[in-house]
């Protein structure tokens, strides 16, 4: 079979440009002696979520979606001949299709090969340089996640804190805490996931948080007490980075417990000992459940 030349581009989803978090969701091949511009972009988005919690999918669906699109209509454009056949390659005609900008979703420099059946050379750079990923994506664990088992475990106790939503506000900022309770003063917990995917992306959120802080110290008109319960990576080689993000939180305005997974435990009989000392002050022993 006759080979004829071919290039290509990988479709990048960029979750954050700083910490260099990305994920590849597609293939564009260009076949410039057929006429051809094929295109495969993700069907699927649970290893998209799982890598990212906090991505929006529908979104995400919607955008990739818009990109097949604007490649169906270049490759229609092929077809026909003309100057738009004759000139470029496959990441020139997939930016006509999608034209770069400052989304998330970005085109590879190209790449080039041989092919004599343009369909299965598609399939197998998909393969390559998508789908065999996928195996590789562990679902990284979000906020929501490290804080549920100390409500879990608080549950399983029959403790009923008396949780809220709270705003602190400083001078210039404020900061709303999702589980909060008085007893005295403020008590306000917080799940913070550092189960990221490299170095930079766990020091950049710990750098938020002590930014975060900053910010409300000043001007704060009720005394707080902060827990910070902070899940650690799932990926080897980044326990380094770990422990210089604890050292960091653990140095920051209002001086927040900061709390290893390790040690939940703990953390919850004593606020299952805060909360019975509340209730009895109180004359409210209903506050434990059993």
């Amino acid at each position: 079979m006759t080979q004829h030349p071919y290039t290509y581009t990988i479709l990048r989803y960029v979750h954050d440009p700083r910490a260099g978090e990305a994920l590849n969701v597609g293939v564009v091949l260009h076949v410039a002696a057929e006429r051809k511009l094929l295109a495969r972009v993700r069907s699927t988005f649970g290893r998209v979520k799982a890598a990212f919690p906090d991505l929006d999918g529908e979104a995400f669906k919607q955008a990739l979606r818009e990109v097949e699109r604007g490649i169906e209509r270049v490759a229609r454009e092929i077809e026909k001949g003309g100057l738009l056949a004759a000139a470029g390659d496959a990441a020139a005609f997939a930016r006509r299709g999608m034209p770069e900008d400052d989304s998330a979703l970005q085109w590879s420099p190209v790449g080039s090969g041989l092919t004599a059946d343009a369909q299965a050379t598609l399939e197998r750079l998909y393969d390559r340089f998508v789908q065999r990923h996928d195996d590789r994506v562990r679902r990284r664990r979000d906020d929501e996640d490290i804080w549920r088992p100390v409500r879990e475990r608080l549950e399983a106790r029959g403790v009923s804190v008396p949780f809220e939503e709270k705003t602190f506000a400083g001078e210039v900022d404020a900061i709303t805490f999702r589980h909060a309770w008085k007893n005295g003063q403020w008590h306000a917990y917080e799940g913070v996931s550092l189960d990221l995917a490299s170095q930079d992306s766990i020091m950049e959120k710990a750098r938020r948080w002590v930014g975060h802080l900053t910010t409300v110290k000043d001007g704060l008109a009720e005394p707080l007490k902060l827990h910070l319960i902070i899940g650690a990576p799932q990926e080897q080689g980044l326990g380094e980075a770990y422990r210089k993000a604890l050292t960091m939180m653990r140095k920051a305005p209002l001086g927040p417990e900061v709390v290893e997974e390790d040690a939940i435990d703990d953390l919850v009989s004593r606020i299952e000992d805060e909360v019975r000392a509340h209730a009895q002050d109180r004359g409210h022993p209903a506050a434990l459940g059993g």
